[in-house]
């Protein structure tokens, strides 16, 4: 288990609607459609605002991936203290040979995010193909303003990934403002030994980065939700959306979906399928009341 003291944040650029991670779900859902933004006035929660700007990667190209990053992250609110982007977010995948060409090392996606952090104050999570020598890995990296940072690498790869990458072996807990988080990517969702030892560590909250195809949707959500339920934690998810239309690569489209699960495993936020930012504000008391309730995360 790699500990890490780090920090997380994530916001939104469109229409605000606010509420309270106490209020009842039902108060929350609009006819079944995502908020646009779902914020939380500071005098409500004794947490912090954690965002999720949810876009569409343009597969096989880090430069056009950094400036949507740098763009969506400035156009946050204030108050937020992570922007959390999906899977893949700075170079896309492809199953071929083609990965390799937009693979970066470590120190070059870290040229692209410690700026985004440190110019807009804002920790940064995202996702990106790892070059370490001449193997690859699904990582996602974490940075604060002042440019330390943590990497995750996936432990457990998906379909044709493991015709290109290699595994990840180090589970990664990083120092947030709402407590330690546990990094999660994607299909990692689907391991209960991932979130027992997530339980464990005694994380606050799950961040999950992911690329989930839009036929299985349903999925995504209910693990989230499972993985939520089964620590007693906040977890926020980092969806991508949009398409893979890269010639000669095979097509997928993305369920997008971002949003934010509360400690009783219940939906407190959400978007669809449009490129849009989502905010949310994970209340501490919320998850200290669900803990004192439930009695069972201490128990062996």
């Amino acid at each position: 288990m790699t500990l890490c003291g780090l920090y997380l944040v994530a916001c939104s650029h469109t229409e605000t609607r606010t509420v309270s991670p106490r209020d009842s779900l039902a108060e929350r859902e609009v006819e079944g459609r995502a908020f646009l933004h779902a914020g939380v006035a500071s005098e409500d929660v004794t947490g912090p605002t954690v965002a999720v700007p949810q876009l569409a990667v343009a597969d096989l190209r880090p430069k056009r991936n950094a400036a949507t990053i740098r763009e969506r992250t400035g156009a946050l609110p204030d108050d937020v203290r992570v922007a959390l982007f999906p899977e893949y977010a700075l170079t896309g995948f492809v199953a071929d040979d083609r990965v390799a060409d937009a693979a970066l090392t470590r120190p070059a996606a870290l040229d692209h995010l410690a700026p985004v952090a440190a110019d807009n104050d804002v920790d940064v999570l995202a996702g990106y193909v790892e070059r370490d020598g001449e193997t690859l890995y699904n990582a996602a990296a974490y940075v604060r303003p002042d440019g330390t940072h943590a990497v995750y690498r996936k432990r457990h790869l998906w379909g044709d990934e493991a015709s290109m990458l290699e595994a990840g072996s180090d589970r990664v807990v990083v120092e947030t403002p709402a407590g330690d988080a546990g990094l999660l990517t994607c299909y990692n969702l689907n391991f209960v030994g991932e979130s027992a030892a997530m339980t464990d560590a005694g994380v606050d909250a799950l961040f999950v980065v992911g690329a989930w195809p839009a036929a299985h949707s349903e999925n995504w959500r209910l693990l989230c939700r499972a993985r939520a339920l089964d620590g007693v934690r906040w977890l926020v998810g980092a969806g991508r959306t949009g398409r893979r239309d890269v010639p000669g690569a095979r097509q997928a489209t993305y369920a997008g979906r971002s949003l934010v699960v509360r400690p009783d495993g219940a939906v407190a936020a959400a978007l669809g399928r449009d490129e849009r930012d989502l905010t949310f504000a994970l209340d501490r008391e919320v998850l200290d009341e669900q803990r004192a309730f439930v009695g069972a995360v201490d128990a062996d």
